[in-house]
């Protein structure tokens, strides 16, 4: 199967789509096959995106890129404090 990165937006799509083919009496490894996913992604999915809607979904990967950025921002400034520890103790 060949590998492609999903949108927020397609993976509901696509996890409202199975739920319909489920409903339907289809078979979880048919529903993939046509969803063109293995059935350890719809699980992850159905976990991760289970029930929500789409501004709430792109809010939450909004709010873990900015988490990222600020994670990042507090490293730069504990090692510039460090840094000017040492400087300010005489060690270097």
């Amino acid at each position: 199967m060949k590998r492609k990165r999903h949108t927020p937006e397609e993976i509901i799509k696509k996890l409202r789509e199975a739920a319909t083919l489920l409903a339907g009496g289809q078979s979880l490894e048919d529903v993939c096959k046509k969803l063109e996913v293995s059935p350890p992604t719809y699980h992850r999915w159905k976990q991760e995106y289970g029930g929500a809607k789409v501004e709430r979904v792109k809010r939450l990967k909004e709010l873990e890129k900015e988490n990222t950025r600020l994670k990042r921002l507090v490293a730069d400034v504990s090692l510039d404090k460090a840094i000017l520890k040492e400087i300010a103790e005489g060690k270097w």
